[in-house]
Formats: structure tokens, C-alpha cells, sequence
């Protein structure tokens, strides 16, 4: 089940630790926010090592749609209704300069860059896209409405940013990852201090990063309530028209559509994980209905972190840890999300003061509806009885037919039908299944 990225570019190999190591900054995670943080710590002469679990980019970062924009859904109305115009605005200037950075090292860096119009549509609920307009007009931002996209979905139209763009992130993190201090097959089983402790040796650091896609440290930040975990689904079709831009519904359980070398990448049947969802099946069924020529080349699955209030975690991974921070909580906007991180970690980690750094904040107050609605759940699933147990907090888990794994609908760690862990937080064996 290989994504169209990973069967058409690799990245560089790296070694495993064997033995003990010390540096001025350890990131621990080998996606696209982990990768970037250290290239740019890098640049500015720090001492950096990067531990992967697995290999790199193996994870939501190989498995990405690979849009690169600064529309995030309908997010700019939520963030200016729950905290302001201010930080609505900071928020796009953030994304915005994240795209820019972009643009700006895809010149020299051949990763199939294209700049596409971005649209997220809905097919119910008009009021929410001039809602969203409105937000754009108060911070400044010059967006337009499409009443008929160019989907086979009835819509109530569309909110497009234009030039934004789409890209091969293989091919991008190959050309950034190339020479820098990684190591692979190097899970970081705890942390003591600043100590992260593998299987075959110990990495000291002054500070350290977690870019792990959910934070693996319980006994601080809180993030077990204050994330969840959402699986989604692709398809790459040969012989269906392609759209004349990036599309997504505002509805996370809905439909995306962009192209890729001739292929229409068709994503949609998302779920929390955990739970059913239509995943492949529904896909597959609407391409049958709309696109009857066209023939399945490749299909793959990813598992997003979303936070409470639609903005990613960045920064201090709790006030009580002065040299630890953490990137997560990305939403589905992963690409954008990892840079605007690597400038923020980048900052915070040489004792740089940056301007966007509140917005993201891990310790800010995501009190509401929510985070009640997420501690219910993960208290619910702990609760039901079950022999097939996660080992993060002891949740039960459940069988997904699609992928033949155990998942946890608490906070998404995944399980291949032996127990060895798949997703985390989770970072051990799930028992005897």
C-alpha cells in the first residue's frame, strides 16, 4: 500500500545509532516538520540530530496529498470568532510566509512544483462559506466565491485562494534531508531529562524537539485530551478528467481532488480513528459513479493529529519544560503546518523571540465544548471492556476491517494484527492478539 509519492522518488538512507551520542539540539521525528526544523537549525550553524523510529517521511508525510496553501478549511472564521481578529490575521501572515519559504526554496529543488487555485467547497451549508469570506474581508485578505466548481459534486460553491500549489514531497525532502545528522531505525523508547534512551545507545541534548506527529510524553502538556486522531483515504485514478485546481470539502469526512502527473488523487472516506468510515469503499464507489474509464493505479491511507480549536500546537511542550518543545496538531494541513513550525521551533530553540509563537502556544486555553466532548470519548473507550488493550493508556481497541490493524479510538495509536504498533502515541506492543 505504497502512496504515489514513495512509488515514484525515495529518500536518502540513513544509519541507526549504535552507541551514545551528545548535541546542542535532538528533534525526535523524521516527517516534514522534523526534517525542515533540522535543516534550517542547521543553516544557523547548531549542532542537530534528528531519530526516526522508522524511516523517514515513512508516515503522514509520505502519505500526504501534498497541498501547500494557506487555507485551511473554513479556519480563518473560527479563529477570528474564538480569538480575535488579531490572531486570525497572525495566523494567514504565518501560513503565508510559510508558502513563501516554499516558493522560495522549490526554485532550486526539483519537486514538481505547481502553483493551482485552492478551493474548499461545501455541498450544504452556503452561509458557512460567506461566513468564512467575511473573516478573509476583516483581516485583509482578498478571497473570491466560485458558485460552481469543476467537481462531480452538487455544491453550494466555493471559497478559492488563488496561486497557491501542490508539489512531490519526496522529491522536496530528499533534496533537504540530504546531509544532515539522522538517524533511522532509532525509537526513543523514554526521555530522562534531556536524555532520549534507544534500543542501542542514549542521544544527551541541550534541548529537544518532539515532532512525532502525536507527543509521546504524557506526564506533560496534556495532549492525550487535547488531541485526536483522524484517518483518511486515496485513491490515484489514470484516465479521469483532472480538476482545474485543489479542492476540498469543509467537511472533514467529505471529498479532496487534485492531480498528479496525469493522475487525479481523489481523497476522501475519513473517519476518527478508531471508529467506521467509509474509507477506500466510498472512494471507489464514487469513482465507479463518476469516472466509469477511469483505472485505479495506487491507494494509501493517512492519520492526521487534530487539535481542539483548529490551530496546531507549536512551542513549549509545557510551561513546566524550559528546553523541550513540540510541533503537533496540524489538522490536515500538514505541509504548511511543518514549515510554519521549523520557523517557530527554529527561534525558541536558539532563544529567539518570534512573532507568531503565541498564536500556537501548546498552553494556551482550549477549554470548551470540545476538549469535554474528546476527555468523554478517550473516559468511554478506557472504560469498555476488552481483551485487545492499547498500551499507551489502556484503552480498547478496535478492529479495522479496511486495513486489517487494531486501533484505539482514544487517541489513535494503531496495531498490526500481531501487536506491533503501526501509529503512535503508543510505543510498545499491544499484547497477545
Amino acid at each position: 500500500m505504497r502512496s504515489i509519492w514513495q512509488a515514484t522518488a525515495g529518500t536518502p538512507c540513513f544509519p541507526r545509532l549504535d552507541g551514545d551520542v551528545r548535541t546542542d539540539v535532538l528533534i525526535i521525528g523524521g516527517g516534514i516538520a522534523g526534517i525542515l526544523t533540522a535543516y534550517f537549525l542547521g543553516r544557523s550553524g547548531v549542532g542537530c540530530v534528528l531519530a526516526e523510529k522508522g524511516l523517514v517521511c515513512s508516515g503522514t508525510t509520505g502519505k500526504t496529498t501534498a497541498k501547500i496553501t494557506f487555507q485551511h478549511g473554513l479556519n480563518y472564521h473560527k479563529i477570528l470568532k474564538n480569538r480575535g481578529a488579531e490572531t486570525a490575521r497572525a495566523y494567514l501572515d504565518a501560513n503565508r510566509a510559510a508558502f513563501d519559504r516554499y516558493a522560495g526554496m522549490c526554485r532550486t529543488i526539483d519537486c514538481d512544483w505547481e502553483e493551482r487555485d485552492n478551493f474548499v467547497y461545501s455541498v450544504s451549508d452556503r452561509k458557512a462559506l460567506e461566513d468564512e469570506l467575511g473573516a478573509l474581508a476583516r483581516i485583509g485578505y482578498d478571497a473570491d466565491f466560485r458558485e460552481d466548481p469543476d467537481i462531480p459534486v452538487k455544491t453550494v460553491g466555493a471559497v478559492r485562494f488563488p496561486r497557491q500549489a501542490q508539489f512531490h514531497p519526496l522529491k522536496f525532502l530528499a533534496a533537504v534531508s540530504s546531509g544532515l545528522n539522522i538517524y533511522e531505525n532509532t525509537f526513543v523508547r523514554e526521555m530522562v531529562g534531556n536524555t532520549a534512551v534507544t534500543d542501542r545507545g542514549k542521544i544527551v541534548a541541550d534541548t529537544v524537539i518532539a515532532a512525532t506527529h502525536f507527543p509521546f510524553i504524557n506526564k506533560h502538556g496534556g495532549y492525550f485530551l487535547k488531541l485526536f486522531q483522524h484517518r483518511s483515504y486515496v485513491v490515484a485514478l489514470g484516465g479521469a478528467p483532472l480538476p482545474d485546481g485543489m479542492y476540498v470539502d469543509e467537511d472533514k469526512a467529505g471529498l479532496s481532488f487534485r492531480d498528479y502527473g496525469g493522475f487525479l488523487l481523489l481523497g476522501g472516506g475519513g473517519h476518527r480513528t478508531g471508529r467506521e468510515g467509509g474509507c477506500w469503499d466510498e472512494l471507489r464507489r464514487f469513482a465507479k459513479r463518476n469516472y466509469p474509464g477511469a483505472k485505479e493505479r495506487f491507494y494509501w491511507a493517512a492519520q492526521d493529529c487534530v487539535s481542539l480549536d483548529d490551530v496546531p500546537y507549536i512551542g513549549r511542550y509545557s510551561n513546566g519544560t524550559r528546553n523541550f518543545f513540540v510541533a503537533s496538531g496540524f489538522n490536515k494541513w500538514g505541509m504548511t503546518g511543518a514549515m510554519t513550525a521549523a520557523g517557530i521551533l527554529c527561534d525558541l530553540a536558539l532563544g529567539k523571540k518570534n512573532e507568531y509563537a503565541a498564536v500556537f502556544d501548546p498552553s494556551r486555553s482550549v477549554l470548551g465544548k470540545r476538549l469535554f466532548a474528546n476527555g468523554f470519548e478517550a473516559a468511554k473507550d478506557l472504560l469498555t471492556p476488552s481483551m485487545k488493550r492499547c498500551p499507551h493508556l489502556g484503552c480498547a481497541l478496535t478492529w479495522n476491517r479496511a486495513e486489517r490493524s487494531w486501533d484505539c479510538p482514544c487517541h489513535g495509536s494503531r496495531f498490526a494484527e500481531d501487536g506491533t504498533v503501526l501509529d503512535n502515541p503508543a510505543n510498545g506492543y499491544a499484547g497477545k492478539i
